[in-house]
């Protein structure tokens, strides 16, 4: 079943929940406004105070870093989609983030797990975030929730408006640079991570044996032979151990060769055919990826299954990296309601009547907003049109 339908399934489930037993949820901070879910609690403003006494010193130097990383970032992710009409009708630059379903348009598949998980964590920093720079700015959190838009789940701090109006242009600027900034900063933390477990943790653990047929083109020589998932072991007696050797020897074959593959499904006797992209070399027709075994010292110790784990971690750092630029970035465009929006209503008000900011605003918040939905609808329905 493709995974939009879980999604749907789960939030018409959601749905009627919440409309059948209304009363009920509301004793526990469910509130049912079509078309929004509300889940509204003040347990969690106890922990955000803890986080934000352990050193509110070093947080607000951070956040004064981090208003100016902010600025920097909000005028890259403008640009970037700004210069994205270019290829806005082949390749849109705004997709929706759906962990397990192939979304149109999205050059990218999101695993579910991993990408639940990445989404989460990012939901969860920022709100919390703003929620930590609201209370070192002596503002009490009225709530802090999820929502359900419809179908568009989110997060939210609620800060007292009244003491936020009060404040000076700089505590408000480190409240709404904290959601974003914080996304950037896990990021970070995710993408240092991935490098470690990629080059110290696997080679440690792992080494190559063999080479993995990850695809076989349609119509090539190999179709009809290799197929998916087999472990190429030798060629024409040259074995193979692992990328590199694959590599060293596919550089030498030629068109209308005869080649012996041994895989550890059976062998298999394959004639070349002409490189696509180069006619003086030889193409078999597969693409491959690296076949990684456990060390035998490793297996001793932790069994051949529990290593495997460093995988899963690495992809949940790959998606935490990717998830988590792409919501710090989305939040910094210049547009009413987002964090950037108000970091630039801030910074324009300081020096220029409200007369001359709100027209402003108004302006980039239709520019934007018309480019990301052209190219959601682009890559929704661009084969269509």
């Amino acid at each position: 079943m493709n995974g939009i339908y879980y999604y749907l399934i789960a939030f018409i489930a959601i749905w009627l929940v919440c409309l059948i037993f209304k009363d009920k949820l509301n004793k526990y901070g469910v509130e049912l406004n079509f078309p929004m879910i509300m889940f509204k609690t003040t347990r969690l403003e106890g922990i955000i105070e803890k986080i934000a006494k352990i050193s509110p010193k070093f947080w607000r130097w951070f956040m004064n870093i981090g208003i100016v990383i902010s600025f920097l970032a909000m005028i890259f992710a403008a640009y970037t989609l700004i210069i994205s009409l270019n290829t806005i009708t082949t390749m849109p630059s705004v997709s929706l983030l759906l962990p397990g379903v192939e979304v149109p348009g999205s050059p990218i598949f999101i695993p579910f797990v991993s990408g639940i998980i990445a989404l989460t964590l990012g939901l969860i920093v920022h709100e919390f975030s703003h929620g930590i720079y609201a209370k070192i700015a002596k503002i009490k959190i009225k709530s802090v929730g999820l929502f359900l838009l419809a179908i568009l789940p989110g997060a939210f701090v609620e800060p007292d408006d009244e003491k936020m109006n009060e404040l000076t242009i700089l505590p408000k600027m480190r409240i709404f640079a904290a959601g974003s900034v914080a996304n950037m900063s896990l990021a970070i933390i995710a993408i240092l991570s991935l490098i470690v477990i990629s080059t110290v943790i696997i080679p440690a653990n792992f080494h190559e044996n063999g080479i993995l047929v990850s695809d076989v083109i349609v119509d090539s020589p190999a179709d009809g032979y290799l197929k998916t998932g087999m472990v190429i072991n030798s060629i024409n007696g040259y074995t193979i151990h692992d990328s590199k050797t694959y590599l060293n020897f596919m550089y030498s074959i030629k068109p209308n060769q005869t080649l012996n593959i041994s895989t550890n499904q059976g062998d298999f006797t394959i004639i070349t055919s002409n490189n696509p992209t180069n006619i003086d070399n030889g193409f078999i027709g597969i693409t491959v990826s690296q076949n990684m075994m456990v060390k035998d010292s490793i297996k001793a110790i932790w069994g051949k299954d529990i290593p495997w784990v460093w995988y899963c971690l690495a992809d949940i750092a790959q998606w935490v990296f990717i998830i988590n630029i792409s919501i710090g970035l989305f939040n910094l465009l210049p547009i009413r309601g987002l964090d950037g929006g108000h970091l630039l209503r801030l910074l324009l008000e300081y020096k220029l009547p409200k007369s001359i900011v709100n027209p402003v605003m108004n302006l980039f918040s239709a520019i934007f907003i018309a480019i990301i939905l052209f190219s959601l609808i682009f890559g929704l329905f661009g084969g269509i049109i």
